[in-house]
């Protein structure tokens, strides 16, 4: 199971770098999470560097796939020789965005008639290019997901554990993450915001 985890350059390192470590909390053979950018390095909008584990071309082919946010998905979008490397389809995959990943979404055409959710500087965007912007943390219909708000991430990456692996396994992860003396509180608005939105015969689909 590859779950990829689109970054770009400017991106946003909570909205990265929180799911990737939400995500790796699953261990069994043959889970995998990647950090998966069109350029062997990345540098975050505070000057963080990272390197790639895996292409655009590997992300197009992963079972699940998060568009993570930063400060230049405007210029993202407009950059039409790195769309056409995102070849991404929700009939095969699980696609989630966060914040201004939603923007990328929406570009690719995946949000037709989808309502969404991103953060509040990206928000005028999606709107421009034709999709209903909910206030709400997360939203998900089939197998798009979106989520709005740096801190909603672990909604976003529980979503895709409960999808693949179960809703005891999201569960899990999020208790063993969330703050001492918080942890049934923390559980419970998580999955009262993802629980909603999951259907456990499409998931058996990615077993």
């Amino acid at each position: 199971m590859h779950i990829a985890i689109l970054t770009f350059e400017g991106f946003n390192e909570l909205d990265s770098l929180i799911a990737f470590g939400v995500l790796n909390r699953i261990k069994k053979p043959g889970w995998r999470v990647s950090i998966a950018s069109p350029t062997a390095r990345v540098r975050s909008m505070n000057g963080l560097v990272i390197e790639a584990q895996a292409s655009l071309e590997e992300a197009s082919s992963a079972d699940a796939v998060i568009v993570g946010s930063g400060v230049q998905t405007r210029e993202i979008v407009a950059d039409k020789a790195l769309m056409v490397q995102l070849r991404l389809d929700p009939a095969r995959q699980l696609l989630g965005a966060q914040c201004s990943g939603t923007l990328v979404l929406a570009r690719l055409g995946l949000l037709d008639a989808v309502p969404a959710c991103t953060d509040l500087t990206t928000k005028p965007w999606v709107q421009e290019a034709g999709v209903e912007v909910l206030n709400q943390p997360f939203f998900a219909k089939g197998n798009v997901a979106t989520a709005g708000g740096c801190l909603a991430s672990p909604y976003l990456a529980a979503w895709i554990i409960a999808r693949l692996e179960g809703t005891g396994a999201a569960e899990s992860v999020l208790h063993y993450l969330a703050p001492v003396g918080e942890k049934e509180d923390y559980v419970l608005r998580a999955m009262q915001n993802i629980t909603p939105y999951l259907n456990e015969k499409l998931a058996a689909s990615f077993s």
